[in-house]
């Protein structure tokens, strides 16, 4: 007779039989682990290991796996949730922690730099005026994927990989495209009724005031790395946030009959761009019209008042610059739409 996978046994090497397993007990932690640095350690090699049947036979099982080891890890290193996990354990002293390190104090700790590194990481940060954690990303005194953890455990939110887990793309398809290419934010899980939002920053109040009303529960942020984010809503996030929000639940009024001398269907129009920073390539495109425009209005203009005014050079050149200046801004503005 087959026997039947336990993969909490054949994969994971977890004796304990009862189920289900708590956090400490699935991530192969002693119970009430505080070091989130352990956590995500216990959760970085267990991971690696279950995604070896990511395809195949148990590829189900393995992603189910996968996101259970995720969100064990999520809760135990995010302060609040885990000391709310712990009190519902029957820990006494739950939420009653040591002093929490500083970010800087736990960058040195762990080894991710020293301190003349972050004595230069301070200086940059104080001369350009952005954080210390950026600072040392620009300086290349260390990369995003060292920095973030740290920083994460710092103001006591969780990190993750993105690559880690799979993402839910019909999760992802319920915030609409402007809202999470403005704040760079993406739903990961909803876990105990709580919707996990991964973003390389912690989100704006009004944008999780947004998020609570539009899924109907609590919203917290989990950090990642820029480069996490961008890979994710690139290949998720479509560009066009023209896409109409689902009808709501009450029965909308119905729409009037068309007549026979109706049009069977209007034109369509080009949409407008949504609201938002450009892109690199809209920036591109709209500067090299404008400056043609300039330049076209520039040929026109000289060639113009040269046959049909006679050549006045201050004058020439004042009405030059005039028409010019029109001519660009008014081309500028048109590839707005």
């Amino acid at each position: 007779m087959t026997k039947t996978l336990d993969v909490y046994r054949d994969w994971l090497k977890i004796s304990e039989t009862a189920r289900p397993l708590n956090h400490y007990q699935l991530l192969r932690l002693k119970k009430f682990e505080d070091d989130p640095t352990k956590v995500r350690e216990h959760y970085r090699a267990m991971n690696v290991h279950v995604r070896k049947f990511a395809t195949g036979e148990f590829a189900k099982q393995s992603q189910d796996l996968l996101n259970e080891l995720a969100k064990a890890m999520l809760c135990l290193t995010d302060a609040r949730r885990k000391g709310e996990y712990d009190a519902s354990m029957g820990r006494a002293d739950a939420g009653k922690a040591g002093k929490a390190r500083s970010f800087e104090q736990i960058l040195l700790a762990t080894k991710v730099i020293d301190q003349a590194a972050l004595d230069k990481a301070r200086n940059f940060a104080k001369a350009i005026n952005v954080e210390v954690r950026d600072a040392l990303v620009q300086q290349k005194l260390a990369k995003y994927d060292a920095v973030l953890p740290a920083y994460a455990e710092s103001i006591g939110l969780p990190y993750l990989d993105l690559t880690d887990i799979p993402l839910d793309a019909s999760l992802i398809a319920r915030v609409p495209p402007i809202l999470a290419r403005t704040h760079s934010c993406v739903p990961v899980l909803v876990d105990n009724k709580q919707l996990l939002m991964a973003s390389p920053n912690p989100l704006d109040p009004n944008v999780e005031e947004e998020l609570r009303l539009r899924f109907g529960m609590p919203v917290r942020t989990v950090l990642c790395t820029p480069a996490n984010i961008n890979d994710v809503i690139a290949k998720h996030v479509p560009r066009d946030s023209s896409t109409p929000d689902p009808v709501p639940a009450a029965a909308p009024a119905a729409a009037p009959a068309q007549t026979a001398a109706a049009p069977a269907e209007a034109a369509p129009t080009k949409a407008a761009r949504p609201p938002g920073p450009m892109t690199p390539e809209e920036i591109k495109e709209r500067r090299d019209y404008t400056l043609l425009a300039v330049g076209m209005t520039t040929i026109v203009a000289m060639n113009a008042q040269y046959y049909l005014l006679g050549f006045n050079v201050w004058l020439s050149g004042f009405v030059t610059l005039v028409l010019a200046g029109i001519a660009g801004a008014v081309t500028w503005k048109m590839k707005t739409f």
